[in-house]
């Protein structure tokens, strides 16, 4: 009989999002919690025999008793088991998050996986082989152990760790929790469920990252699945499939922009709205602005910024604009007198600034003393 599981991973729960600020980031720390009941209707409805969660099930030790409670009544929704991994971010020191958990009476259908020791599943028919973590960082690969660990003959033999697959990054410095790309093949593995990368991936034969089942950083792409796997019995190869549980998405745009009229500019950003790969209100989005525009284009872009602003759940703009003013902009500033020699002293610096800092202060003045020159040329008055 088939052996069916929900392979997921780094749920993160208590993540502050710190720098998302209001309603934003309250709507994103809240998502964690419906995904995972999400998780569990989908248990319900595949009729799976576990849920694998590979570590990093909470953010940090420190997360207060009323999530703990929270997510323990989310978990009992679903009567099936459970198994919960210590990752790095969440490791089972000797008093952690998981011995809080353990002394607020979790059911009996969440097993939390504190052990290296085999953990049947499916009425035996399966054998789920846990490597938790006991640091955040170990120089030891911890799914070493299930090499020799025991299993029935008969049984399904899965494996659940938390951390980076041998040549999984490029850097050349020190991994941490490393695991063997053939793992899976040195201790007859016939799954390999995998956490601590956030974007879904088949590493190796039998071999996969579930991700995070809700997006919360811009590098992955192919975050916000849960993993399907079908196992037929010893040997036979796993069927896995990808479930999409994601709301939002996160996005980062690149944008280079020139000295070009207003309206274009303009154009130009309303384009990345259009291009979002789901509702405005559904993306995160981090946009990077580079090159240079004048004073009027400045302008032009800060205001189409804030429209975007305004219409996705949350932009994180990081500017490297250079503010070339023209001519002609610098001249409308000279009035014969005291403002149009701040004008060219500030535009003297901009070139000139002995730090980032002084320069970005500089463009800043010179910006605002534009603005206040044109609405005052525009017969707007002083005050508004």
């Amino acid at each position: 009989m088939t052996i069916r599981i929900l392979h997921t991973s780094d749920w993160h729960l208590g993540c502050p999002f710190a720098w998302i600020p209001a309603d934003a980031g309250a709507v994103l720390r809240e998502r964690r919690f419906d995904v995972i009941r999400e998780i569990a209707d989908l248990a319900r409805d595949h009729c799976v025999d576990a849920v694998l969660v590979a570590g990093d099930v909470f953010d940090s030790q420190h997360v207060g008793d009323a999530l703990l409670d929270r997510t323990l009544e989310i978990l009992a929704s679903w009567g099936g088991p459970w198994v919960l991994l210590p990752g790095n971010h969440d490791a089972a020191r000797a008093e952690s998050v998981w011995t809080r958990l353990a002394r607020r009476g979790p059911p009996a259908s969440v097993r939390i996986a504190l052990e290296r020791a085999p953990i049947p599943i499916a009425a035996g028919r399966a054998t789920v082989l846990p490597a938790p973590l006991a640091d955040r960082r170990s120089p030891d690969d911890p799914s070493e152990w299930m090499d020799d660990a025991p299993s029935p003959p008969e049984a399904v033999r899965i494996g659940l760790a938390h951390g980076v697959v041998e040549g999984l990054t490029a850097t050349a410095a020190r991994v941490f929790n490393p695991i063997a790309r053939d793992r899976a093949v040195r201790a007859g593995l016939d799954y390999l469920a995998l956490g601590d990368r956030h974007g879904t991936l088949e590493v190796a034969p039998r071999t996969w990252y579930a991700g995070t089942p809700e997006p919360d950083e811009f590098r992955y792409r192919e975050a916000g699945h849960v993993l399907l796997v079908e196992l037929d019995g010893p040997t036979a190869p796993p069927r896995v499939v990808p479930i999409s549980t994601g709301r939002f998405h996160w996005v980062e745009q690149q944008l280079e922009l020139a000295p070009l009229p207003a309206v274009e500019l303009s154009a130009r950003i309303e384009a990345l709205r259009r291009a979002l790969p789901a509702a405005p209100e559904r993306c995160v989005l981090r946009l990077v602005l580079e090159g240079s525009v004048d004073l009027t284009g400045r302008a032009a872009v800060d205001e189409a910024v804030a429209r975007l602003a305004a219409a996705v759940r949350h932009l994180d703009r990081i500017d490297r604009l250079a503010l070339q003013p023209t001519e002609l902009e610098l001249a409308a500033l000279d009035d014969g007198g005291p403002i149009g020699v701040c004008a060219r002293r500030l535009h003297d610096r901009t070139r000139r600034a002995p730090s980032e800092e002084d320069r970005a202060v500089a463009e800043l003045a010179l910006r605002l003393l534009w603005q206040e020159t044109d609405r005052l040329a525009k017969g707007e008055g002083a005050g508004g």
